[in-house]
């Protein structure tokens, strides 16, 4: 890969990566929100499928900077789109959070984490520290200074939005990456009530008929159900991998693997790189895995299941040694490369994961483990043709899920 942009393995920095290596421009994801115009947007995919590099475009695109950010998007595809929608850069503030690192297993160690995470995003905006147009300015220095309740921490966000709101005469966007991992350490280390408790708080204020928010977006990898968290939030707009809506924006499609194929002169290649990496489908759209294809071409076009490892894999084991002989058998029917037909609920209780098969299904379909080949909605009910989508992913289930399957495959022969 002499004389070309390097890949931006692991990078989620949108400047960075826009500028210094070999960008995949989703910029379009921009007109299709300020088209859909939703409140609050939840955009729910797999681990490793662009989310974060995703919200920090957004981020970039929207927020008030000091320095002009435009020059982040002139040679991209937004630009292309017209004032309607250029208008709107560099004009809100924002607020960011990622709650990637919220994944201790004590509650006081994740409580700790998740007010540090707070309290960088309020001294991030350090104009409030001295701002005359504020109605209650004692609380920046409350939850900088770490003396806050935790009622404090739980509305801090609907706080510091009304205080941008006061600021800046405009009503700011709220981004909160990976939602859900706090509520997923909470379940596999046995605090889950007290996480609900504390994030149902935290997003219910800031995200329920606030009029200081302009739009609202998250990423997860599942939409934990409203009972248990999103309770009383109606204007939520759920985007999972099963909608049509933002299908292309999370991963690499057709077009953008061979694009970057050509690139880097490796179109014999491709073949190759659909058959291990391909397969999967978010809403209508085929989509490739884009962490594994990154590496792929990182590592001189050599096939390996690159996605294996990338995360732990403490839920996936917590599920599986609850699994019935049923579920165990359409496990290896999928490894034998047959479909299996399921029930899909999107609107996941961790604690209830193990309750039944459609919901284990359903949590691999979300997980990026399994693809549907057919979706059919039928009075509320999401029926989906399941198979494992590409041959990385037949490796992953042979490292990550069969091994902890061991016996009970063997135990159901």
């Amino acid at each position: 890969m002499q004389n070309k942009l390097p890949l931006p393995i692991g990078a989620s920095d949108y400047k960075k990566v826009s500028q210094d290596y070999y960008y995949v421009d989703k910029t379009l994801l921009i007109k299709d929100i300020l088209d859909e115009q939703a409140k609050v947007t939840l955009f729910t995919r797999p681990r490793r499928f662009g989310k974060t590099l995703n919200m920090d475009m957004l981020r970039t695109f929207f927020e008030k900077a000091n320095a002009d950010t435009s020059k982040y998007f002139i040679n991209k595809n937004i630009w292309q789109t017209g004032e309607k929608y250029t208008q709107h850069q560099g004009q809100y503030p924002v607020i960011f959070l990622s709650f990637k690192d919220a994944n201790k297993n004590k509650w006081p160690d994740l409580y700790a984490r998740l007010k540090e995470t707070i309290k960088d995003e309020f001294m991030r905006h350090s104009e409030l520290k001295y701002s005359k147009n504020l109605s209650n300015p004692d609380f920046y220095e409350k939850i900088t200074s770490g003396l806050g309740t935790e009622t404090d921490y739980a509305t801090s966000l609907l706080r510091l939005s009304q205080m941008l709101h006061e600021h800046y005469a405009k009503a700011p966007i709220i981004i909160i990456d990976e939602y859900d991992t706090p509520i997923q350490a909470g379940y596999i280390h046995g605090f889950y009530d007290a996480t609900i408790q504390f994030t149902r708080d935290l997003l219910s204020s800031v995200l329920k008929d606030n009029q200081h928010i302009s739009f609202g977006f998250l990423t997860g990898i599942l939409r934990v159900a409203k009972e248990s968290i999103f309770s009383g939030l109606n204007n939520v707009n759920v985007n999972s991998l099963l909608d049509k809506r933002y299908s292309d924006f999370f991963g690499f499609t057709d077009t953008e693997v061979n694009t970057m194929a050509a690139y880097y002169q490796a179109t014999d290649k491709i073949p190759e790189i659909k058959e291990w990496y391909d397969g999967y489908r978010f809403g209508n759209t085929e989509i490739y895995n884009p962490w594994s294809v990154l590496k792929y071409f990182n590592n001189y076009c050599e096939a390996e299941p690159y996605w294996v490892q990338t995360s732990e894999n403490s839920t996936i084991r917590e599920i599986i040694s609850g699994l019935d002989n049923s579920t165990c058998e359409n496990l290896r029917a999928l490894l034998n490369g047959s479909a299996v037909e399921s029930i899909v609920d999107t609107n996941i209780i961790y604690p209830k994961l193990k309750e039944q098969q459609t919901n284990i299904f359903g949590f691999l379909l979300m997980t990026g483990y399994l693809k549907s080949i057919k979706t059919t909605r039928a009075n509320g009910i999401c029926l989906c043709e399941l198979s494992i989508p590409n041959k990385e992913i037949k490796s992953v289930y042979s490292q990550e899920i069969v091994a902890l399957l061991a016996d009970k495959i063997d135990s159901t022969k």
